[in-house]
């Protein structure tokens, strides 16, 4: 890979060409045509995101159930109180090394 821009003139040019020849697709049809057309294909876009919206919301709320039952056999609190308890251990080995 260049560095400095070298492989980004490429890249460009062959974007060009196709908005280009996309640009030439739109333009042989009526305006009123390509406004049906692109609204057909955000319609289709939005049910699809929609449905992967779907997709997503099922599988998160499986896992938050999954958490919820892992979590339901321990005490809530229990970090706090592990963290608490690792402090105390820390501090107290700290005290054995220092002569406290």
């Amino acid at each position: 890979m260049k560095s400095k821009g070298g492989l980004k003139l490429p890249y460009f040019l062959i974007a060009m060409g196709i908005g280009a020849m996309a640009g030439l697709l739109f333009a042989l049809r009526s305006g009123e045509d390509t406004r049906k057309y692109l609204h057909e294909r955000s319609d289709k876009s939005l049910d699809y995101l929609n449905q992967q919206a779907g997709k997503l919301r099922e599988s998160a709320e499986g896992l938050v159930k999954k958490g919820k039952e892992f979590m339901g056999g321990q005490k809530r609190g229990s970090v706090k109180t592990d963290t608490e308890a690792e402090k105390q251990a820390y501090q107290e080995e700290n005290r054995k090394h220092l002569g406290g």
